[in-house]
């Protein structure tokens, strides 16, 4: 029996242009392929879960304008349970403005709106619902002070958080010591720590530093390399699938989607961060952020 997930974070429409390479400061590039796109870290790991078999409830805040209820929507059709999701009449839906380019990279700029005022009030409800069996997945497009709370109170009930530490920020280390899991991609750990990560060494190193500020497990993503997998006495590099990108956005989503699936599911942690490679894997083959995450079946 699969553990329940609760995926707390934001929501966003993203509004990509795909074009030959991103744009300098002061330019304008002409020809470019424009999409508009459900995403938002938070929703995109719910989906991403989702799709992949999970028990996922989702927080999140959205205006009460046409993007809010096209969200509210899409979550509805994939199978996510949405009764805590909230809709603030004062602040517009977030919206994020993505450029990609024929590699695979890409630049992103996010107007918060209600994401920024998703305040510890509005989950209690939710909350409530936690036990020992529950995994809470969490990322930083909502306030810190938020997230702080999650942490706590899953912690106090005896749940399991896994944070997502996107966009890089610093953070304290009352927050590090409630977490289970912590995911940091390359630019995300040296943040964290200080220590810029170019290699699966200087990974090991971040996560060392990451540990003796109380984090349990580490995870961090290496992109095509793969993630380094870290716990007390033990390290491990586990590769990813070779592919050909297209677009790299919400590939950490989808990796810790699947992270939480597994986990929630009683694999153990190194074969948990295997099956999130080869989901994220799989995404970054496609345009889009929700659009790209895989099914089950497609593992």
């Amino acid at each position: 029996m699969s553990a329940p997930i609760l995926v707390i974070g934001s929501s966003n429409t993203d509004m990509v242009i795909k074009t030959s390479r991103l744009p300098a400061p002061g330019e304008t590039i002409i020809g470019g392929t424009f999409l508009m796109n459900p995403g938002g870290k938070g929703a995109n790991q719910a989906v991403a879960a989702a799709r992949l078999g999970g028990q996922v409830t989702f927080v999140t805040k959205v205006g009460t304008d046409v993007f809010g209820q096209q969200a509210i929507g899409g979550f509805h059709q994939e199978g996510i349970d949405t009764r805590f999701i909230l809709q603030d009449p004062e602040h517009p839906s977030g919206v994020a403005l993505i450029t990609v380019d024929t590699q695979g990279e890409n630049a992103i700029t996010v107007a918060s709106g209600a994401n920024a005022h998703l305040e510890p009030a509005d989950l209690e409800s939710a909350l409530d619902q936690i036990d020992p069996a529950s995994l809470v997945l969490t990322q930083l497009e909502t306030p810190i002070a938020t997230v702080a709370y999650v942490a706590r109170r899953v912690s106090e009930r005896g749940g399991r958080v896994i944070l997502n530490p996107a966009p890089a920020q610093i953070l304290p280390d009352e927050l590090l010591a409630s977490l289970f899991v912590i995911s940091p991609n390359e630019t995300e750990a040296e943040q964290l720590t200080g220590i810029p990560v170019t290699d699966e060494a200087s990974a090991r190193l971040a996560a060392t530093r990451l540990h003796e500020r109380g984090v349990q497990t580490v995870i961090i993503t290496l992109g095509a390399k793969g993630a380094l997998l870290s716990e007390p006495g033990h390290t491990q590099l586990i590769a990813a699938q070779p592919v050909k990108a297209v677009d790299t956005t919400a590939a950490g989503d989808c990796f810790n989607g699947a992270l939480t699936v597994a986990i929630a599911e009683g694999q153990p942690l190194a074969e948990a961060v295997g099956f999130a490679c080869q989901a994220a894997s799989i995404s970054v083959t496609r345009m889009g952020a929700q659009a790209s995450m895989p099914k089950r079946s497609e593992l």
